[in-house]
């Protein structure tokens, strides 16, 4: 049967077949089997689920099989003792004050601030940083149903206009609106079809640099590959196709930017991508000579290359190149050849995670197993101080400028809520100035940080947060955690679902992986591309380990991962279906062979390396895609997908098909579903609404499948 003439009503016929006595009749929607083959360098690959990755919004067939996946799903949810308490609680540990670190721009403190349970936060300008509150941007005005989300604002050197981007339905796009600060009025400028951009006024406050993709056709926006990104500039007052092209390479349509202008005004730095990894090419544009061209200042796509501050022509970067755990350099754009760069801040035992300069210091942020520091330095590189925190856990925060005397920071952990503090360089004094206030004891609860062995030997850290009256005794019910891609780093975190999770009497464990950023570039290459095994049997290895010192067993363990981490949780479930009760694999890439054919994707070939590379790559590739995994007449996991209609970051393909195949092969009496929100995307910008109930939804299911006691 060919893929284009499937009739719509094929895919509500039901398969019956009972496979939980928790359910009256549990069935799942009878998905048709397309004979679609791929060839891959002389290998054949079967694909019987292509017709899946249409968008869900343009193909009647796709929309016809969520509602009868969703109406199984949400059945089966619903059928469960306890989701409603679950719900509840979670509900009313939700709510509670949550601040983000105040900022200052333009002469004002603006605050981010949630009263509890609304969906989003409400942005917030103060004339001094304890001043009364005025509303600048409240989403929860935008949209009746949350989907309509503020993704970031930017603030004119004079203060008088906010530039902010629109999210909807959590989109990658955005749409870029302009506020007049003290009126609260729009003006008619509006930049449409922004994405994976920086938005940077000029010093004047006329206009904005910003950089962007062609518009895309409207059928395919949520699908189509992203290419040909061109550097503008839009003047106030103008419409949008009639703003001025900065800095455009045709014969480079896979290159990226990112803009900023520095503090003084002067120049213009384009930060110039190709994919995840960070090596960046870096060029710069004075602004003072308004036919100037950018300059090429770094060539070349090998070293992070990430812009701090300048002091006139001198550059300060964060790098990479000599240094996998980072330094800081000063690059002279008079004398830019790398014997002339002189160091500042050397390369440390500890991986730099990032820097600014605020009251003439150098502010550094090092990550020291996993946990924050933060070092004080001159700007001719003299160590100063080390910053006294409130404990172990992560501190974020610390912008400013270098006119500035204070920065704002936020500290939490896994069972400690966030904090927010005043730092004052001058008095070298932190200032508690809000504390979180969450229904919950956490003298209750322990941390402790382990490390295990992987496969091959390596050392890898991961924490455990429990209750301290859970026993172990190999009873308890664990959820594992883990990400391990693209040099992102797993600190420790604060979260009340996990908290919500722990009141339930279960332990919640989050592996730090190789793949990740948790100890430099070393790290990370250590669990990409044709090292990605090695990030599996990291997290195998923190199964064993916690099932070998008497956390839990087999059937009482639980995994979880979003997008990368959703394709960690896919390749074990499919590698060890034995060693875990439950899967939770949320937004995850879990077709390795096609994942660079939609939106994003390509940009994850650096992680990942692509089947199209070489007969090897496309070998290994396939040895691990969770979707051409999956085994017939193997009895996997409880399993609850989950992903979204709009997240066009990995698009919902990937968990379609992977759901289908998994229905289709798997035996046994565990449930294997999907859950399939709308009106939502890849994850940024959902309403508190949406994420509660996603989170009820999913401790609902693991405390069926890992049949805990509620």
């Amino acid at each position: 049967m060919k893929l284009n003439v499937l009739a719509p009503s094929l895919l509500l016929m039901l398969l019956t077949r009972q496979i939980d006595p928790a359910a009256a009749e549990l069935t799942y929607p009878a998905t048709a089997r397309i004979d679609h083959q791929d060839t891959h360098h002389g290998t054949v690959v079967a694909d019987p689920y292509r017709w899946l990755e249409e968008d869900v919004r343009e193909s009647e067939r796709v929309h016809a099989w969520v509602e009868a996946e969703n109406k199984v799903t949400f059945g089966f949810l619903e059928s469960l003792p306890g989701r409603e308490r679950i719900r509840t609680r979670l509900t009313a540990l939700w709510d509670y004050e949550k601040f983000q670190p105040p900022f200052k721009a333009g002469g004002r403190y603006y605050i981010q601030k949630n009263d509890g349970l609304q969906n989003h936060f409400v942005l917030y300008r103060m004339d001094t940083v304890r001043g009364e509150r005025k509303v600048l941007f409240d989403p929860n005005q935008w949209s009746k149903d949350g989907t309509r989300a503020l993704a970031g604002a930017v603030f004119s050197d004079d203060g008088r206009y906010a530039a902010y981007a629109i999210q909807e339905a959590g989109s990658d796009w955005r749409t870029w609106k302009i506020r007049e600060i003290e009126t609260g009025e729009d003006l008619p400028d509006q930049l449409n079809y922004l994405k994976f951009t920086s938005v940077a006024w000029d010093k004047q406050g006329q206009g904005l640099f910003y950089a962007k993709y062609p518009d895309p056709d409207p059928a395919q926006k949520f699908q189509s590959l992203n290419k040909d990104m061109k550097v503008m500039y839009h003047r106030l007052g103008t419409r949008q196709d009639q703003d001025a092209v900065v800095f455009y390479r045709p014969d480079h349509p896979e290159w990226g930017y990112q803009v900023k202008v520095t503090d003084d005004g002067r120049y213009l730095i384009l930060t110039v991508w190709v994919g995840t990894d960070d090596k960046y090419m870096v060029l710069y544009r004075d602004l003072n000579h308004p036919y100037a061209m950018p300059v090429e200042l770094i060539g070349q796509f090998e070293n992070d290359y990430t812009f701090i501050d300048n002091e006139g022509p001198i550059f300060f970067f964060r790098t990479d190149r000599d240094a996998p755990k980072g330094r800081i350099v000063a690059i002279d754009v008079r004398k830019p050849d790398p014997a002339d760069w002189r160091e500042i801040v050397p390369e440390s035992n500890e991986p730099l995670e990032g820097a600014d300069i605020i009251h003439n210091l150098l502010v550094c942020s090092y990550l020291k197993d996993v946990t924050t520091r933060v070092r004080l330095f001159s700007l001719d590189g003299h160590p100063v101080k080390d910053l006294e925190l409130p404990g172990l856990g992560t501190a974020s925060g610390f912008g400013g400028k270098r006119s500035d005397s204070e920065t704002f920071y936020s500290f939490q952990s896994y069972a400690t809520p966030p904090s927010v503090y005043r730092y004052d360089f001058v008095t070298d004094q932190s200032t508690l100035m809000e504390q979180a206030r969450v229904d919950f004891d956490p003298t209750e609860y322990l941390t402790e940080q382990v490390f295990y062995q992987s496969k091959d030997g390596t050392r890898i850290p991961m924490f455990i947060t429990r209750k301290k009256s859970v026993a172990l005794d190999g009873n308890a019910p664990t959820l594992l955690y883990g990400y391990g891609g693209f040099n992102i780093s797993v600190s420790p975190s604060f979260s009340v679902s996990r908290i919500g999770w722990m009141e339930l009497g279960g332990i919640y464990a989050v592996a730090n992986l190789r793949g990740g950023g948790e100890y430099g570039r070393e790290w990370h290459e250590a669990g990409k591309k044709k090292n990605k095994q090695n990030v599996f049997d990291d997290f195998i290895a923190a199964a064993e380990y916690l099932i070998a010192n008497q956390y839990t067993r087999p059937e009482k363990l639980g995994i979880q991962g979003g997008s990368n981490g959703g394709l960690l949780v896919g390749a074990c479930m499919t590698q060890r279906p034995d060693l875990f009760g439950a899967a939770v694999p949320q937004v995850g890439v879990m077709d390795m062979l096609r994942f660079d054919e939609f939106t994003a994707g390509r940009f994850w070939v650096d992680d990942y390396g692509s089947a199209k590379d070489t007969p090897d790559m496309f070998e290994y590739l396939h040895g691990y895609s969770p979707y051409h995994n999956l085994k017939p007449g193997t009895a996997y996991p409880a399993t609850l997908v989950t992903t979204a209609d709009t997240d066009d970051r990995v698009v919902p393909g990937h968990s379609f098909k992977f759901a289908a195949q998994l229905q289709h092969v798997h035996t046994g009496s565990n449930p294997v579903l999907i859950r399939i929100e709308t009106g939502a995307g890849h994850g940024s910008g959902k309403p508190t609404s949406k994420i509660i109930q996603e989170a009820a939804d999913i401790y609902t299911f693991l405390a069926h499948a890992l049949k805990m006691k509620l």
